[in-house]
């Protein structure tokens, strides 16, 4: 998703608000724009080069926060657009956190393990003045993980010293939360939970369809599963399965724990590989790369439900025909806003110094997740709208309230 896709669903909640025209100026322009050059001594001896970015947003509710992403895609629009998300997540769920993205351009599985790590500390050598757990703090996001965010605190402490608010989803073993590696996946189990019982439905009796067996794709199959919920189909970039009588997700968790894929996984039916959108099915959760649904893929979509695992699975365009076909979204800066509720538990654990136990951290997410559903509800109700522009809604009122409080 581009920065003008966000920014296509941030004017219609502007419009909607009435906001005045310098306000919305000041709204949508993301604060700081960094790109860093990395370089760093390969194995081999040859000397690699990367670019690096942060894009920090908006932090009129908070400190920045927001992921750090090694794709081979990230750019400046790219992190400009996840950074401006994260805005509206941040104040859809109701944390005081403003948005922040960013990452290296790099396919890491190019790297090794030292080239990787080498690579990690030279972006904290290039971004460390500007990140901070009172002033921005990075998470894991694709091809990020546990071991990367222990490796920025290290870094970070060698110029700061003591900081692990300084980044969240590390390893508990060095001040990360317990729930935080499951948290995206729960939350979109309590969003679409939220949105059912509201329909008078449960998730004992829908079908589901995961698309993406990541972190957040495979809580999000195992959770559903654990719920009752029948996953007819679930992939990854390797394979996709589907078997409209349920799949063996116990299974395919274990194989993916022992390969780190689903190729050659052979627990049920496999189908084409990006046939897994159009399956058939209740409730479909995109939980891999941004804008997967498409105008060309919305019009083939099987399912009642769309709940967005993914930082922009639905592009404009996609969203007008699914709204169109009668087939609603629960959009990611909601459904997907577990993660970095969870990392707000994780940040406040480090502040404190004071560790919770993981039921805590449950039912805290939980006391959160339905009180933005209620939110996003309440704001479609009264503005008659869809959910995503509620979200919207809510969030571009919330930043709106903060920034005219704060003054210029």
């Amino acid at each position: 998703m581009s920065f003008d896709d966000v920014n296509r669903f941030f004017d219609r909640a502007a419009k909607a608000l009435g906001l005045a025209a310098d306000l919305v100026v000041q709204l949508r322009q993301p604060s700081r724009q960094l790109r860093v050059e990395l370089n760093i001594r390969r194995d081999d001896g040859t000397v690699g080069t990367f670019v690096g970015y942060r894009v920090q947003h908006d932090n009129s509710r908070g400190p920045y926060k927001g992921g750090l992403r090694f794709h081979p895609s990230v750019d400046e629009d790219e992190a400009t657009a996840l950074a401006s998300l994260m805005t509206w997540k941040t104040a859809v769920a109701g944390v005081p956190f403003g948005g922040a993205k960013g990452g290296i351009a790099v396919d890491p599985t190019t790297l090794s393990a030292g080239e990787l790590e080498r690579l990690t500390r030279r972006f904290v050598g290039q971004i460390h003045d500007i990140i901070g757990d009172t002033v921005d703090i990075p998470a894991p996001d694709m091809n990020t993980n546990a071991q990367v965010m222990a490796w920025i605190m290290d870094e970070y402490s060698r110029f700061h010293g003591f900081h692990p608010g300084v980044v969240t989803g590390k390893p508990v073993e060095l001040f990360g939360s317990l729930g935080r590696e499951e948290a995206t996946g729960r939350g979109l189990l309590i969003a679409i939970d939220s949105y059912l019982k509201a329909e008078g439905r449960a998730i004992p009796g829908q079908t589901f369809v995961v698309q993406g067996f990541g972190n957040v794709g495979s809580h999000a199959a195992r959770l559903l599963h654990e719920a009752g919920g029948t996953v007819v189909g679930f992939g990854d970039h390797t394979a996709s399965f589907y078997d409209p009588k349920g799949l063996d997700v116990p299974g395919a968790l274990a194989h993916v724990r022992a390969h780190k894929t689903l190729a050659d996984w052979r627990g049920g039916p496999a189908i084409a590989r990006d046939a897994i959108l159009a399956a058939e099915c209740d409730v479909l959760v995109p939980a891999a790369l941004g804008g997967v649904i498409t105008r060309e893929t919305a019009p083939e979509l099987r399912c009642r439900l769309v709940a967005e695992g993914a930082n922009g699975p639905v592009t404009p365009e996609a969203d007008d025909i699914l709204q169109k076909r009668g087939i609603v979204s629960l959009p990611d800066i909601f459904a997907n806003a577990g993660g970095v509720t969870v990392s707000y538990f994780e940040w406040v654990q480090n502040i404190q110094q004071l560790a919770w136990d993981e039921a805590r951290v449950r039912t805290e997410l939980d006391v959160i997740m339905r009180r933005a559903f209620t939110a996003l509800t309440d704001a479609a109700r009264t503005h008659a709208v869809d959910l995503r522009t509620a979200a919207f809604i809510v969030a571009v009122e919330r930043v709106a309230r903060a920034t005219r409080l704060r003054g210029l």
